[in-house]
């Protein structure tokens, strides 16, 4: 009768599980690779709180699923199941409207996006609303999440992927974030060299004053000061001068490099601009 009862447990935990591979599978063929445990529980009403634990946890030792946030798990298909993990813009839009955030890929990762590619990013950079997130790696990636007060939609670009549509910063914001953000990009040197192959993807119409009202006036005289000098890009740093002008951005006296010395270096140039280092951009 014990080996019975045991024997019709393992049927029942096994069928449970079919069930939950056979939703998920539903998942897959309408091009979905991630799910809440809220969506779950609410599409698979009929099992219970401990056999929806149990067949999750069995599909996560195979490496069938993944949680990359409490409540929130991805589907590992055959193609990423070397990796263990999908790449980032294949669910980084379900997990931000899962956590009812407004948010955008920036920086690096936007670049790449655009084709400003020169070094395929290591890590992944998502730019979202307070309060802060902390990072997330899981496998092979990691996300930085980063603060900010405004998120601009008419800024921003959709690019599709093979699950939908992510939300990426248009070349224009992601060169002002670049200097806003420059720590976490890996300095003056890198971001002049992103630059370089980032403007192909300009749109001059794009650089105007509202554009201008979203950033800083330091990240505005740095990337008019590289546009302008190091890449002589006179098209667009004449426009960004002009829009900035329209705006009423004062253009303070402030160094290139924030972290090297200042004095005895002329600054001698439209942008206000303390020339106290030299920009190499890598070819």
């Amino acid at each position: 009768m014990v080996l019975f009862a045991k024997l019709f447990s393992k049927m029942k935990a096994n069928r449970e599980s079919l069930s939950l591979e056979a939703w998920i599978n539903g998942l897959l063929s309408r091009g979905k690779m991630s799910f809440s445990l809220a969506q779950l529980k609410k599409e698979l009403h009929g099992h219970s709180e401990i056999a929806i634990k149990r067949s999750l946890d069995r599909l996560s030792k195979k490496g069938a699923i993944l949680s990359i946030h409490k409540g929130y798990y991805l589907i590992i298909p055959a193609q990423y199941a070397s990796r263990g993990v999908l790449p980032p813009q294949l669910f980084i839009d379900g997990l931000m409207k899962y956590l009812e955030r407004s948010y955008y890929v920036g920086l690096l990762s936007a670049a790449a996006m655009h084709g400003a590619a020169h070094q395929q990013p290591q890590e992944f950079y998502v730019i979202t609303t307070s309060p802060a997130m902390r990072s997330t790696h899981k496998k092979s990636i990691k996300i930085n999440y980063i603060t900010k007060s405004i998120i601009p939609d008419k800024y921003l670009d959709q690019k599709k992927t093979e699950t939908g549509y992510i939300k990426v910063s248009s070349p224009e914001l992601t060169a002002l974030d670049l200097f806003r953000y420059e720590k976490h990009v890996g300095g003056l040197n890198r971001i002049g060299t992103i630059l370089n192959e980032l403007t192909e993807a300009f749109q001059i119409e794009r650089i105007n004053h509202e554009l201008i009202k979203l950033s800083s006036a330091s990240s505005i005289q740095r990337l008019g000061y590289i546009l302008d000098i190091v890449l002589e890009n006179q098209q667009y740093a004449d426009k960004l001068f002009e829009a900035s002008q329209k705006a009423n951005v004062r253009f303070n006296r402030i160094p290139l490099d924030g972290e090297e010395e200042t004095l005895g270096f002329s600054s001698a140039n439209r942008w206000n601009i303390i020339v106290n280092t030299e920009i190499d951009i890598d070819e």
